[in-house]
């Protein structure tokens, strides 16, 4: 028995780990980042060209259908997050990844075979509806140990922003290439190209299950004071990213002589300014334990950005700088928010954590364009400004409650003898 142990022993002790990331989990990080990235990108590819679009379509002057059409996907998503987390905790993330790449494919070729306001709107929502992005997130956590997961979430963030990037630098041109229906059908097809990736690509990982946590109550575990916290940050950086882009390209247009094929020269400087700058904030607060200065600051970056819109959107140069600073403060916490919640979350309940936090993320771009547009229809681009701002306000009182969650060292654990 004494030489059983010994051999069990022996087979099951795992060498130590080098103490940067691993080939697996940067491979890991990389492949599952760029299909969140591919994912968001056919999400942001009509951000910067719809506006202008929907003037051409039957009552493409209603501003609310506008800000509707922009932000519906994220209500689909807000009521599907939850389930489809759940299901990667207990059917695997490949599985529920590939299905929801098959439903945002769905929905990508309805809006663009749709020349019909509602149509579109119909098409974007069944985009939503594809809600992986809790899957992938938890399969980010499950996949590299606590001391990197800043890092790969920062890969995340920085391929929504280089996403982002590539659909405010390459919108307008692709539009009047093969215009906003096209755009839709392109983003069809790179779903199912994900799909290969997620299959033969993405390394498999994995799962933390804990008989204890899994037969505990799911509410119990995510819906903790700390994490409610993380899901209305996440909301409301959301809020304001898409109720911006209301009013932005209109008036880069109107007030700054833009011509809309020409929005790149701002946009490529502005975000890779601000991405030169977010990338070492977001490596000195893991490094340095300065996570809630770093995360304070930004919030009142936030803020300040938003009343600068309200007050210097016709300017150019007022303009230009409350995009650059938007940005960079939007580069930092799309890196840091995912990062604390899943080190914040149970380890057996990461999926459904993730499934809150994104619910959180698609009711703010669900909100901010439907408000967005609402305000704008109604009232004026600088009411929409003035309530992003006071929401950001509120997010500022918040976040000075957030407290970091202490690091969990987590060694990989040996197998149990059976």
């Amino acid at each position: 028995m004494s030489a059983t142990t010994t051999t069990n022993n022996q087979a099951t002790s795992v060498p130590p780990l080098p103490s940067g990331m691993t080939s697996l989990e940067r491979r890991a990080s990389l492949t599952l980042a760029s299909i969140y990235g591919l994912r968001m990108l056919g999400l942001f590819f009509i951000l910067p060209v719809f506006a202008v679009y929907a003037q051409t379509l039957p009552q493409g002057h209603d501003k609310l259908l506008v800000g509707l059409a922009l932000g519906v996907y994220g209500l689909t998503q807000a009521l599907m997050q939850i389930p489809f987390g759940m299901a990667s905790d207990h059917f695997g993330r490949k599985p529920v990844m590939v299905f929801g790449l098959i439903i945002f494919a769905i929905g990508s070729f309805v809006a663009g075979h749709s020349n019909d306001l509602h149509l579109i709107i119909a098409g974007r929502a069944i985009q939503g509806a594809g809600a992986i992005s809790a899957a992938i997130s938890a399969m980010i956590a499950d996949s590299t140990r606590e001391q990197h997961r800043t890092k790969a979430m920062a890969m995340v963030g920085m391929t929504i922003g280089l996403s982002f990037i590539v659909s405010l630098i390459f919108g307008p041109p692709i539009y009047h290439a093969i215009s906003v229906p096209g755009m839709f059908n392109l983003t069809g097809i790179l779903a199912l190209l994900a799909i290969a990736v997620v299959i033969w690509v993405v390394p498999s990982a994995p799962m933390v299950r804990s008989a204890e946590e899994l037969q505990g109550h799911w509410a119990r575990a995510v819906l903790t004071p700390a994490l409610i916290k993380l899901n209305f940050s996440i909301f409301v950086v959301n809020f304001l990213q898409v109720s911006m882009f209301v009013v932005v390209p209109v008036a880069l247009v109107k007030y700054a002589g833009i011509p809309l094929l020409h929005h790149w020269m701002v946009y490529l400087p502005v975000t890779l300014m601000s991405f030169a700058l977010a990338i070492p904030g977001i490596i000195w607060a893991e490094k340095y334990g300065y996570m809630k200065p770093v995360f304070v600051g930004s919030v009142a970056l936030l803020v300040l950005t938003m009343v600068g819109f309200a007050l210097g959107y016709k300017h150019p140069l007022g303009l230009i700088a409350a995009l650059f600073f938007f940005f960079l403060a939007f580069n930092v916490m799309e890196a840091l928010l995912p990062s604390l919640v899943s080190r914040t979350a149970p380890p057996s309940r990461k999926g459904l954590a993730m499934g809150f936090y994104n619910t959180g993320q698609s009711l703010g771009l669900f909100a901010g364009g439907a408000t967005g547009g609402l305000l704008a229809q109604n009232f004026s681009r600088e009411a929409v400004f003035l309530a992003a701002a006071l929401l950001a306000m509120v997010w500022l009182l918040v976040s000075l409650t957030i407290t970091p969650p202490a690091p969990r060292h987590m060694m990989p654990e040996p197998a149990e003898a059976g």
